[in-house]
């Protein structure tokens, strides 16, 4: 997120545009920000390679925060916002931070978290806007207001300004999340790391772009690309919350030209009553990016019926140990398919670590693209790797066509083994989510003293429709009309919503844990 010549080019042009208020922030004011929050770093003592914190949601200074990060040749971490305070803590202790910024909307969960965070020097406090939900005060840490801190520095750049990147970590669906960090060059912040070269061309950033961000900023995806609109010189429509008739008249009033949003975003918009869908010009669309979590084929194939072939999946981890990507025309070449190999040497094994044969599913490894490491964690980091250390994993399943493109099944930590039989549950869920009466689905193995595990749904429905038997048997009958019977669900039970993050991940584990009781050495 640093401007560059385009602070100076077009100092009025906006940086960013909140989209709740229409507040716009202009580039120079952008970059005096920016600089402000970098003095103020510096004179707390971090130096290049130091680690700090974000700890907000999605608001008017978050963007400031990580461009102080990338030219102070920081590693700055930017946390879940809907984190406990041990989750939080956790974070903290592990990335080494010295300073963390949050907002009064987050302030006493971050105010618990200090309370066992030695390390943190300097927690500053942003006010949320208004109409934010913030907490009472309750707590005495003694917050500094983050304008009052800033607003005396000078807003001119630091002497020694150096690149500096995000370290960010795992959802940590599965287990304890893990930080991500990538060797930083001692660069100034003008250069930009390879990866992000590959993904301006791929997806043909320009100037003059109008970029709609509709998820979490601290999240890998709208990290990368809201940075690199801003390098590019072009202007960013922040949403602090998804809404999907708001999103559509977001795109018809700033001309929005690139997005990148979630499965969960398409359905939820596929789902809007007709007169709502056609009733904004999107015309404008160039560019359409998703990723995060598996996206189902007919709701694919709504959308570009919808949309027109702008869409564009990709497949990657926050690791970026490999990198595939498919463009519309290729995607209904092979539907279903996450795209071929760009980055990354990829190779499909079975549990012997042996290639598994072409179209037979098996542990998605790269032979990495860009080096990583999970932060203070080398035994987590070893897992990654194949014996001989040239290969990585990150535990999702998929296999290969012949041509070449990568299709994924699930992760390896959610297959279900039911009486000897490998069942991923990713293609249940796909289904299950097209039926017009299922707004949200999880599907997961469960006890079972013959089977050892069976196949369980649990299904968030769309407002209205009644969470009874019939309709549990209704969906049944679905999955099997559809699907062999060994892959469908035996019950579904139903809640008012699922845990899905806001980054599109489906947090799996914590529903499949209330079903496993005492049996929990299963849960991984």
């Amino acid at each position: 997120m640093y401007p560059g010549k385009y602070a100076a080019a077009h100092p009025e042009r906006p940086a960013f545009i909140m989209a709740s208020t229409g507040q716009a922030v202009s580039y120079a004011e952008f970059e005096a920000r920016a600089n402000r929050l970098a003095h103020l770093l510096r004179a707390h003592g971090l130096k290049r390679l130091d680690h700090f914190s974000i700890f907000m949601e999605n608001n008017d200074r978050y963007l400031e925060c990580c461009a102080a990060g990338e030219r102070t040749g920081a590693y700055f971490t930017c946390a879940n916002s809907y984190l406990t305070a041990d989750e939080l803590a956790y974070i903290l202790n592990n990335s080494e931070s010295q300073i963390l910024i949050t907002s009064t909307s987050r302030r006493a969960v971050a105010a618990k978290a200090l309370e066992s965070c030695p390390r943190i020097k300097l927690a500053l406090l942003v006010q949320s806007a208004p109409g934010e939900k913030t907490a009472p005060v309750t707590d005495t840490y003694p917050f500094v207001d983050f304008l009052e801190a800033t607003s005396a520095q000078p807003s001119t750049p630091i002497a020694d300004e150096a690149l500096g990147v995000a370290m960010l970590y795992s959802s940590g669906t599965t287990g304890r999340p893990k930080g991500i960090v990538r060797p930083l060059p001692d660069a100034p912040p003008t250069e930009r790391l390879p990866l992000f070269d590959f993904l301006l061309r791929l997806w043909q950033y320009r100037e003059d772009m109008i970029y709609l961000s509709p998820a979490p900023l601290y999240h890998s995806a709208p990290q990368a690309a809201v940075g690199l609109t801003i390098r590019m010189g072009g202007t960013v429509v922040i949403m602090e919350h998804f809404d999907p008739e708001q999103y559509l008249a977001l795109v018809e009033r700033y001309h929005v030209t690139h997005t990148q949003l979630v499965p969960t975003m398409f359905s939820r918009m596929l789902k809007l009553p007709e007169a709502a869908r056609t009733r904004h010009d999107l015309s404008s669309l160039k560019i359409a990016i998703h990723a995060a979590a598996p996206c189902p084929a007919q709701v694919k194939e709504d959308m570009i019926r919808w949309w027109g072939p702008i869409i564009h999946e990709y497949y990657g981890a926050t690791e970026g140990l490999g990198f595939t990507a498919c463009n519309s025309e290729e995607w209904l070449a092979h539907r279903g398919s996450v795209g071929r190999v760009l980055l990354g040497e990829l190779h499909i094994l079975d549990e012997s670590m042996q290639p598994a044969p072409k179209g037979e599913p098996g542990e998605i490894w790269f032979k990495t693209a860009t080096p990583f490491e999970y932060f203070n964690d080398p035994e987590r980091t070893q897992q990654t790797r194949s014996a001989d250390g040239t290969m990585s994993t990150v535990g999702d399943v998929g296999y290969v066509d012949d041509d070449g493109f990568l299709y994924l099944t699930d992760r390896s930590t959610f297959m279900i083994i039911s009486g000897g039989v490998n069942i991923y549950p990713q293609e249940c869920e796909n289904l299950l989510i097209t039926h017009p009466q299922v707004a949200d689905a999880a599907v997961f193995g469960v006890p079972n003293e013959d089977l050892g595990e069976e196949v369980k749904a649990v299904v968030q429905l769309m407002p209205g429709q009644k969470a009874d038997d019939a309709m549990a048997r209704t969906l049944i009958a679905f999955c099997q009309a559809n699907l062999a019977k060994v892959k469908c669900p035996r019950s579904i039970d139903f809640a008012d919503e699922l845990p899905r993050l806001p980054t599109g991940k489906l947090y799996k584990k914590a529903l499949r844990d209330k079903y496993w009781g005492d049996k929990r050495s299963r849960i991984v």
